[in-house]
């Protein structure tokens, strides 16, 4: 390997040469400079170096280990907001720039962001907010673990991507009716499935039999709001049940049943009746 493809990365480099200003490292033929600023006092035949270049795009080492490297996801904080993209603080004395065309969401100053390091066309360093390649499936999960993740990504088709511990895929099912996450939340949530690839199928709800108690009382609470009345019963489209409710017809089956059963309502050809 050469010098270049440890770019965004961390290896043990020899030292070839001695200068001034700090050490040459790798070999005679393909070499990197490591400045005197960044190196120990004692420096030995071998050191071990993060590779990445410099404001004149130059390659360059250090013994600073910053807080991502190629390939890997890391939280890091915006330091400004430019008109070419954010700028990122990873450790390093030159900012990192996650591009606007990298961003699922416009970021703000301040604020943290989980993002992926990658080396772009122009083979230099850049961040990413697209999280999905780099997010590993050999988690040890099973069904029905909680989990914490934070939301990368939203598609009214696939459902709601989500880091899971920052390291592996999830994915909330579109089925599912979430609507109210966005990029950047934090969500805790239970494994419905986990597939043969690894991939991590979510669910915020509880299970059935848990959630059934949850949705009869929303549906309680919306009959209160349509003065005990609603204006369909339980043959309703999973469309109208999904706006008027955010879960599926079968969980609002389910609660009715529930209500039905317990002589809370009654349902009527055109309407559910509080009683």
């Amino acid at each position: 390997m050469t010098v270049s493809d440890y770019l965004g990365q961390r290896c043990k480099l020899k030292v070839v040469k001695t200068v001034d200003f700090g050490y040459y490292l790798g070999s005679e033929e393909d070499k990197v400079l490591l400045p005197k600023s960044e190196a120990p006092e004692d420096i030995g035949e071998e050191i071990e170096v993060f590779i990445y270049k410099d404001s004149e795009d130059r390659l360059i080492a250090t013994t600073v280990v910053p807080m991502i490297e190629r390939g890997k996801l890391a939280r890091l904080k915006v330091a400004s907001v430019t008109r070419i993209g954010a700028f990122l603080d990873w450790g390093l004395q030159k900012e990192l720039l996650l591009p606007f065309k990298e961003q699922t969401r416009k970021v703000e100053e301040g604020e943290e962001v989980l993002v992926a390091l990658y080396v772009d066309k122009s083979n230099r360093l850049c961040a990413t907010m697209k999280l999905y390649p780099y997010l590993e499936t050999d988690s040890s999960y099973c069904k029905d673990d909680e989990v914490k993740g934070y939301v990368y990504e939203t598609s009214e088709r696939f459902g709601t991507f989500i880091a899971i511990e920052d390291r592996y895929q999830g994915l909330i099912p579109a089925k599912e009716g979430v609507t109210h996450l966005k990029i950047g939340d934090e969500v805790t949530a239970r494994v419905s499935a986990v597939h043969e690839d690894g991939k991590i199928a979510l669910s915020i709800r509880k299970k059935a039999f848990l959630q059934m108690d949850d949705d009869s009382q929303v549906i309680l609470k919306k009959l209160e709001e349509y003065d005990g009345i609603l204006p369909f019963n339980d043959k309703a489209s999973p469309e109208i049940i999904k706006m008027e409710f955010g879960f599926s017809k079968n969980a609002f089956k389910r609660a009715v049943g529930k209500l039905l059963k317990e002589g809370k309502i009654r349902i009527t050809e055109k309407t559910i009746e509080l009683l």
